[in-house]
């Protein structure tokens, strides 16, 4: 297993784990992370043991977004750079999009900035009741840029529009209601329904979830005739699966429902 700094990696009953570990700075991204990040995110989609993808933050936050202290540090005013460092951390955004797995964000504490893009480009993301979201980019002169595509694709245009522009972190009750995210829990109970959640998703056939995700992402902006047909292909390919097959006998092979 490739041992890194700034983050965890583990993979456990078909589950992988990429733990963001610098609950010192609350988690807050810099370039050495990221690349560890793109990195463990290749191994677990060339890994047929992972089945699921579970992104999660050492401590008390998830995520504080871009470690500033690395923003204070360049005093000249390298563009060539910046586009470089903005980048690499667009390609991550990328990376999770094309993942043959779900990918599943747990977030208890805060998820800002940076941190709310990782989130909000996970499939699905699942909150303790505690957690918190935002962009709050725009406080400090700076644009909630990179992570805007993927916003406007949760959620409205509008309510893109306000969270990037005041700054304003919500909870994840609101963040619910916008969207944003999936499901909330007791932050009594959360890593539990965490697990459990995690569980009944990697016990699915591994060969449609892939192909789900897949064609979802796919089909972004096409014409409905051309999504369609996407889909027809889609159909027939899942037909040829050896879990589509056990599937099938599986369903004829129950034992039929008694009569009431």
């Amino acid at each position: 297993m490739t041992a890194y700094k700034k983050i965890a990696y583990q993979v456990t009953s078909g589950i992988a784990r990429i733990t963001l570990n610098r609950p010192e700075r609350r988690n807050a991204l810099d370039q050495e992370l990221l690349a560890e990040f793109r990195d463990a995110l290749r191994v677990s989609a060339a890994d047929d043991a992972v089945r699921v993808l579970l992104i999660t933050g050492a401590g008390p936050d998830f995520c504080s977004g871009m470690d500033l202290r690395v923003f204070a540090d360049d005093a000249a005013d390298d563009l060539v750079k910046f586009e470089s460092e903005a980048r690499n951390f667009g390609d991550l955004l990328l990376d999770m999009r094309r993942h043959p797995r779900p990918i599943v964000a747990a977030v208890q504490g805060r998820a800002l900035g940076g941190g709310c893009g990782i989130a909000t480009a996970a499939d699905l993301v699942l909150a303790s009741g505690s957690a918190q979201f935002g962009y709050p980019e725009i406080n400090i002169g700076f644009v909630a840029a990179i992570v805007l595509s993927i916003l406007r694709r949760s959620i409205s245009e509008k309510r893109a529009f306000h969270l990037i522009t005041s700054g304003e972190v919500i909870s994840a009750p609101t963040a619910l209601e916008y969207g944003m995210i999936n499901h909330v829990f007791d932050p009594a109970v959360f890593q539990e329904r965490v697990q459990e959640f995690v569980a009944s998703l990697a016990s699915k056939s591994a060969s449609a979830l892939t192909m789900s995700k897949e064609l979802l992402y796919r089909t972004d902006f096409m014409p409905v005739e051309a999504a369609v047909e996407a889909g027809a292909q889609v159909n027939a390919q899942a037909r040829t699966t050896e879990d589509f097959k056990r599937g099938i006998a599986k369903f004829f092979n129950a034992k039929p429902l008694k009569k009431i």
